[in-house]
């Protein structure tokens, strides 16, 4: 009677289980889950990864605002979504054809956003996104910060999606986390010398306006090495580092890994 009881307890607690999240619900933010190892899930109906310890990922769009729906084995849960105030940020003194580019370079900027697109759809197995992020930079003032719109030459455009950390040019940039280098350009239109790494399960980060970069695709990557110094290329108006999180094509706030308040 006494194993029999047991057996019933264990197979309740068992399958009474089904996720705990490290996140919060709010646009912008990412979201690791853990379950059972083995567990299927779906979020907002799309199949992601659990790791083999039981470790999933997702992300929550700036201007996301219906609730996500995960589903865990045959168990649905739903989380609400909880909305933010954007700040609007004004640059000027930007070269025109930076704001609105010359038709010539369209072809260029074409290719480049391939390039950044197909580093951002990964989808490998690591499993470095369930660790502690870091800062980039030691010491720097941030001057822009995710999800403000910005106003270029007095030209409204596209929101900001990441954090902007104002340093020395030529100041060493570390790696926020663990990873692999999935792409490493010195020149491109926008974002200048500019630096991707995947994380697992869709998950990335990129740093952009780079001087130097020191790492080259292909190569792994410790947390806190030196990946390169800061710089004032592509489209910027003085040193900085401009760094993004993302899930797979969704662009996340920084600020949710690196414990900074926007």
């Amino acid at each position: 009677m006494r194993i029999i009881f047991c057996v019933i307890i264990i197979l309740f607690t068992t399958s009474s289980f089904a996720a705990t999240f490290k996140g919060k619900f709010i646009q912008g933010a990412f979201i690791v889950g853990k379950t059972e190892p083995g567990s299927v899930v779906f979020v907002d109906k799309r199949k992601v990864k659990v790791s083999s310890d039981g470790y999933f990922a997702f992300g929550l769009g700036r201007d996301r605002k219906n609730d996500v729906v995960i589903k865990i084995n045959e168990k649905k849960i739903v989380k609400k979504i909880f909305k933010r105030e954007y700040k609007i940020q004004r640059i000027d003194g930007l070269e025109e054809k930076k704001v609105t580019p010359p038709e010539e370079v369209y072809e260029r900027i074409k290719k480049e956003n391939k390039w950044i697109g197909e580093a951002r759809a990964i989808n490998s197995d690591l499993v470095f996104f369930k660790n502690a992020f870091i800062k980039p930079l030691e010491k720097a003032i941030i001057t822009g910060v995710y999800g403000s719109q910005r106003i270029l030459n007095g030209k409204p455009k596209w929101p900001h999606y990441g954090i902007d950390f104002a340093a020395e040019e030529g100041t060493e940039i570390k790696a926020m986390l663990d990873g692999v280098v999935t792409l490493a350009e010195s020149d491109l239109f926008y974002t200048g010398g500019t630096l991707i790494f995947d994380h697992g399960h869709g998950i990335s980060t990129l740093y952009m306006h780079m001087q130097t970069l020191m790492v080259k695709k292909g190569q792994k990557v410790k947390q806190g090495d030196v990946i390169g110094t800061v710089g004032s290329t592509g489209r910027s108006t003085g040193a900085h580092l401009d760094v993004r999180l993302n899930w797979f094509q969704t662009r996340l706030d920084p600020a949710t890994v690196l414990n900074i308040k926007n």
